[in-house]
């Protein structure tokens, strides 16, 4: 379903200033930053290389509204081009782009659905943990998602008491491996490719690394020996020198560790955060404070929150384009489970 384009110019500037109103005051400049409303219930993204586009997942209304959207959107004006109708709800999401496959992590129904990048065609659909969950079964629901261009597989986190990964070949929509034994509530994947090398954090504070080539864990170790209680939600790789930029949703503080030998190298000192990503062009680490509605800028080097972006209400996830020059932010509306939120969340391109 292909949806109409506004492309004067007038109108353009028109909608960015009305969305900056709305949304609240801002640290960079208007040309600099970009809001619009996409669609309810809006989760992970992935960019699409060849395409030139930016993918957003959307859950929609829990009560209303029976599956989810996806949607393409334009990465610089963040006009839907494509929606694509989604029979279960998304959530997570990552892209192949060597197969231009794009992968959703279907956390209520326990599963991950495929999606061709290049024609938005829903390519199938393979059920992970289909248990009937009940006072006493509590099926694991899928989280974040990894390819593995080179291999074409895709490694995805089945968040429970006891964790697992669930490892599936990309070219048959198959399960391959499960990797269990990854901690309580281990949430986070980050792939080293080169090294063959899967990482996640598990709630208990260890960091786990598996090896990709015998999907065996090979070592955990502890990260923190504190009081304090913490719970690591996401990790993101500088893999040229061997770094982790681990987000912390309980602590004001990030922890950068080589993952060779889990040896904490900082703390830097943040908000409590939830989504990460490195950005090797500009040797930065980007990070959304869900609680603080904002976004933060931290020096590579420094270890220094260098600017904050404010993004209210609840900045959730993010994505970075091929080039390292654009910021992708989903931020979500207030909501509870008692009453939804009443306005569709947004998508912000921030010019870096």
């Amino acid at each position: 379903m292909s949806l109409r384009h506004f492309s004067a110019p007038r109108l353009r500037r028109s909608l960015l200033l009305t969305s900056l109103l709305l949304a609240g005051s801002f640290t960079v400049h208007a040309d600099e930053m970009l809001r619009k409303a996409v669609g309810k219930g809006a989760y992970e993204m992935a960019i699409s290389q060849q395409d030139n586009a930016l993918w957003v997942a959307t859950s929609q209304s829990r009560s209303a509204d029976k599956g989810g959207v996806i949607y393409r959107l334009d990465p610089q004006t963040l006009e839907a081009t494509l929606a694509v109708h989604s029979e279960a709800k998304p959530f997570g999401a990552t892209i192949n782009n060597q197969t231009q496959t794009l992968w959703f992590g279907n956390s209520v129904n326990g599963a991950v659905t495929a999606v061709d990048a290049k024609t938005g065609e829903v390519k199938g659909r393979l059920a992970l943990d289909d248990r009937k969950r009940s006072e006493t079964v509590k099926p694991l629901q899928p989280r974040e998602l990894v390819a593995d261009e080179k291999h074409n597989t895709v490694y995805i986190s089945g968040v429970g008491k006891e964790s697992v990964i669930w490892v599936v070949d990309g070219a048959n929509l198959t399960l391959k491996a499960t990797i269990s034994g990854t901690g309580n509530r281990s949430t986070a994947l980050a792939l080293d490719g080169d090294a063959q090398r899967l990482y996640t954090v598990s709630a208990d504070g260890e960091l786990v690394t598996i090896d990709t080539a015998s999907n065996r864990i090979l070592s955990r170790k502890k990260l923190v020996g504190d009081s304090k209680e913490h719970a690591f939600l996401n990790i993101a790789l500088d893999s040229a020198s061997h770094r982790a930029f681990i987000t912390d949703f309980k602590q004001p503080e990030m922890l950068v560790v080589d993952y060779r030998d889990g040896k904490v190298l900082a703390k830097v000192a943040a908000p409590e955060s939830l989504a990460v990503l490195f950005n090797p062009v500009r040797n930065e680490i980007y990070a959304t404070h869900r609680k603080a509605g904002s976004v933060s800028v931290i020096d590579g080097k420094s270890y220094k929150v260098v600017k904050t972006l404010d993004t209210p209400t609840y900045p959730n996830s993010l994505a970075l384009s091929t080039d390292g020059k654009t910021l992708y932010v989903t931020v979500k509306q207030a909501s509870t489970r008692e009453k939804e939120a009443a306005l569709a969340d947004d998508v912000i391109r921030i010019m870096l």
